[in-house]
C-alpha cells in the first residue's frame, strides 16, 4: 500500500494558468504583433541585412517559440518537483514494458 501526499491543487493550477498566459502573452507579442502588425516600424532596423520585422516573420518568431516550448517544460518541471508531484521511476514503474 503507498501512502498518497496531498497538495495545494488550487495554488498549483493557479500558477501553471500563470504561467501559460504570460508564455502566450509572449508568443502573441512575437507572433502576431512584431510579424504582422508592427512590421513596417520594425523594417527600419535590420539584421545582417535583412529587415527585422521580416525576419521576425520568417525566423525570429520559430526561435521564440522553440525557446517558449523549452522554457515551459523546464518551469513545468520545477513546479512539478515543488509540488512534489514529478515524475519518479517508483511512479512510472507500470508503464515499463518489458518488450
Amino acid at each position: 500500500m503507498t501512502v498518497r501526499h496531498t497538495f495545494d491543487q488550487v495554488k498549483y493550477w493557479r500558477r501553471t494558468v500563470r504561467r501559460i498566459l504570460l508564455l502566450l502573452s509572449v508568443w502573441f507579442l512575437v507572433g502576431p504583433v512584431m510579424s504582422i502588425i508592427f512590421v513596417e516600424q520594425l523594417n527600419q532596423f535590420s539584421i545582417g541585412g535583412i529587415p527585422f520585422g521580416f525576419w521576425m516573420g520568417q525566423q525570429g518568431s520559430i526561435y521564440v517559440f522553440v525557446l517558449l516550448i523549452l522554457l515551459n517544460c523546464i518551469l513545468a518541471d520545477r513546479l512539478d518537483r515543488e509540488f512534489d508531484v514529478h515524475e519518479t521511476p517508483e511512479t512510472t514503474r507500470h508503464v515499463v514494458s518489458d518488450h
